[in-house]
């Protein structure tokens, strides 16, 4: 199953009793759809979702970025501290894709680092010329 949606918080790794890493992130998908009446209903669903493959992901995995993630929904309920019945949907995820999008902050940032990282390439090729 694919699902694309943004980054709620920035993602946390967990290390468990056997050194195991997994990374914790937390996705919400919008949705809309016009009722019998006609008007617009906006609908927002939250799915936790876990990464076992490689802990390096989660310094991508970044409040507001834009990810498509294939993998399998699994759900939950419990009985909160209020007393009220809980649920939740949870996404064991195999695979990341990133899209376009993030906050402003993180797009002005990747766009100054790209454009030191061709700047370093343009300079470094000037000392390598055969004429």
């Amino acid at each position: 199953m694919n699902i694309v949606g943004r980054i709620t918080k920035n993602a946390e790794i967990t290390v468990l009793k056997n050194q195991k890493k997994v990374v914790n992130f937390s996705v919400a998908i919008n949705d809309s759809y016009k009722n019998k009446h006609g008007e617009k209903v906006e609908q927002t669903t939250y799915y936790n979702c876990a990464y076992w493959i490689s802990p390096n992901v989660a310094k991508s995995l970044t409040k507001g970025t834009l990810v498509e993630l294939t993998g399998r929904v699994s759900s939950n309920a419990w009985i909160g501290k209020d007393g009220e019945l809980k649920s939740g949907l949870n996404f064991h995820t195999s695979n990341i894709r990133f899209h376009g999008g993030g906050t402003k902050s993180q797009i002005e940032k990747k766009q100054t680092e790209t454009s030191q990282s061709s700047n370093q390439l343009i300079n470094d090729e000037k000392d390598d010329l055969p004429f």
